[in-house]
């Protein structure tokens, strides 16, 4: 009877420690992958900013099928002019 005493909260003991190391075990490997995600996205924003640059939106521009504006006409709106329906 003494012995039952004894045993059962040492097994529990011994469930809550390995619960409790098996879990820090994987925080410790979640810190890890969210460093790696981490560096991985810094590495990615420096790859989109290298692709959006100005030289490559040149390159767009000329491969495009743009033409150049020769010459530009604007409108003149009449600041006494109301809008009507």
């Amino acid at each position: 009877m003494i012995s039952i005493l004894i045993l059962t909260p040492l097994v529990f003991y011994i469930f809550q420690v390995n619960a409790l190391t098996r879990e820090t075990y994987l925080i410790k490997n979640y810190e890890k992958n969210l460093g790696q995600l981490s560096s991985e996205s810094e590495t990615l924003k420096v790859d989109f900013s290298k692709v959006n640059s100005l030289s490559n939106l040149e390159n767009y521009l000329q491969n495009g099928n743009f033409e150049k504006v020769t010459q530009v006409k604007y409108i003149q709106i009449l600041e006494s002019s109301v809008a009507a329906r």
